[in-house]
């Protein structure tokens, strides 16, 4: 009989290929584990730890997991009736919290230095997550994101895309957990103690980024041994905030690289005594927002692996700073703005980020070279790395559905030749749409968007819009039940209790 994934022909020939490697080297290289994870539907890593005969099985079966990670929303209270008919979201495939089968991609394995032990090193592989009918699961981020790609691919093109992300880098001051760390489905418990590891508001400080230099070289060393292409870490505005920035790759590698990057810094600098956060604004004193900024540009596709073709982006003329593709491109990101808001923005949290005069927009607007903007556009004639840079994001974004999402805004421009208007020199006073103040702003415009529901489904499109609205939903009743809300609009208790560990 043939396998589960030869049956069902989930695997391309390079897949295959590498998986036979794959099998090579663990036949050489003593593995205590394999972690077998995939994203959920908060961009967050979810992993089961097998041993290796069980992996090397998992490369022709896959393997089982319980579809539950996918009915929980951010603090794990459980937002679908699964064991009702139809799993509480009309679908029969859903009844009863089923399993799935996840197929491990080849190309994603790496061993993961930090976490070697006495009994063996700690593999690490993406996977992708199937009904036992070999149907690609509904509400997997990583297939929709390659649903999107796949309509790039039809017309012979590519997206590439670079990260820029900022994060806190603090101390762990608490010795052990206590029961006030521990919570409740629904009910997160208190945050770990921590205190700064440098004073902050120093932009670019070199004697404060020595503060943080032991955890920098930790990561710089790990992120070489796992094919992190990390090519700068730099001391940002507050009091541990860091960015690092990665070469542009190929969409879905980068999405990729984002999850494996969140995870496996908080991983490092824990076992250092430190601690990470990708919250966007933590509620510790004089914490700013961290921002996540996607550069983005279409290429001619190769075939070879990391190979491109010309950058569709660049300009021909001298006067202009993107191609009319770019520009049509540009002009969809501009009119979806407000719909795709939710997912570069998916927190109760991150919108304390859209501040006038800040790093941050507050509205849906373009200029050239202009860091007020929400879509700074980099360009010229014979630049290659010709580029969109959107500022709209959260760090703690899921990386397939914020990409995904450009994709499906980019190309209603490209296919209905949107003109982007003349650039914004002045951002913040702008005539453009303004960006939505909450998450169930957010989501009610998602909800009324036609092109997400077309290009996602409406089955995803309805699930994220439950799941998402039973978290704002739980916060709204925080506050009705008395929570406090600082009057200068900062973060509330309830949001360092829901993001400031998860994320």
């Amino acid at each position: 009989m043939p396998s589960f994934i030869e049956q069902h022909g989930l695997w391309t020939d390079d897949q295959k290929r590498r998986a036979e490697e794959l099998k090579l080297f663990l036949e050489k290289d003593k593995l205590q584990f394999v972690r077998i994870a995939w994203a959920d539907p908060h961009g967050a890593s979810r992993t089961k730890a097998v041993t290796v005969p069980a992996f090397l099985a998992a490369l022709t079966a896959g393997y089982n997991i319980n579809v539950a990670t996918t009915t929980l929303d951010s603090a794990n209270a459980r937002t679908f009736a699964s064991f009702t008919r139809g799993g509480g979201m009309g679908l029969p495939e859903m009844t009863g919290s089923p399993n799935l089968t996840i197929v491990p991609d080849p190309a994603t394995f790496r061993v993961l230095p930090w976490a070697d032990g006495k009994g063996g090193g700690v593999g690490w592989i993406l996977a992708d997550e199937y009904f036992n009918t070999g149907v690609p699961f509904h509400f997997s981020p990583r297939h929709l994101l390659r649903r999107q790609l796949a309509r790039l691919k039809e017309r012979n093109w590519a997206l590439v895309v670079g990260l820029e992300v900022e994060w806190y880098l603090m101390r762990v001051v608490q010795e052990q957990l206590g029961d006030d760390n521990i919570g409740a489905p629904g009910l997160r418990g208190a945050p770990v103690k921590t205190a700064p590891i440098e004073p902050g508001y120093s932009y670019h400080s070199e004697s404060n980024m020595d503060l943080m230099q032991p955890a920098m070289s930790a990561l710089a060393e790990a992120f070489e041994a796992i094919a992190l292409p990390l090519r700068s870490i730099e001391n940002e505005w507050g009091p541990g905030q860091v960015e690092c920035t990665f070469a542009a790759r190929d969409a879905l590698e980068a999405a990729d690289n984002m999850v494996l990057f969140r995870t496996a810094t908080k991983q490092i600098v824990r076992r250092m005594g430190c601690f990470a956060t990708f919250m966007c604004r933590p509620g510790l004193k004089s914490h700013y927002s961290s921002g996540w900024h996607l550069h983005q540009s279409l290429t001619e596709a190769k075939g070879a692996h990391h190979e491109r073709g010309q950058n569709l982006f660049m300009p021909a003329r001298a006067e202009d700073c993107l191609s009319p593709v770019g520009l049509n491109y540009l002009g969809g990101l501009l009119k979806h703005a407000v719909s795709a808001t939710v997912f570069s923005t998916p927190t109760v949290n991150g919108f304390r980020r859209f501040r006038p005069n800040s790093l941050a927009p507050d509205r849906c607007g373009w200029g050239y070279d202009h860091r007020g903007a929400m879509l700074r556009v980099l360009g010229a004639p014979g630049d290659g790395a010709s580029r969109i840079e959107n500022r709209s994001g959260e760090p703690s974004a899921n990386p397939y559905l914020f990409i995904a999402s450009q994709i499906a805004a980019g190309l209603d421009g490209i296919d209905n030749r949107l003109d982007p208007g003349p650039r914004d020199d002045e951002p913040y006073a702008a005539d453009r749409p303004l960006l939505p103040k909450s998450l169930p702003a957010a989501l009610d415009a998602l909800d009324k968007a036609p092109l997400f529901r077309k290009a996602f489904g409406d089955v995803f499109i309805d699930y994220y819009l439950k799941l998402k609205r039973n978290e704002a939903g739980r916060f709204q009743r925080w506050v009705e039940e008395g929570g406090v809300v600082p009057a200068d609009d900062g973060t509330t208790d309830w949001e360092q209790r829901e993001y400031f560990d998860f994320f």
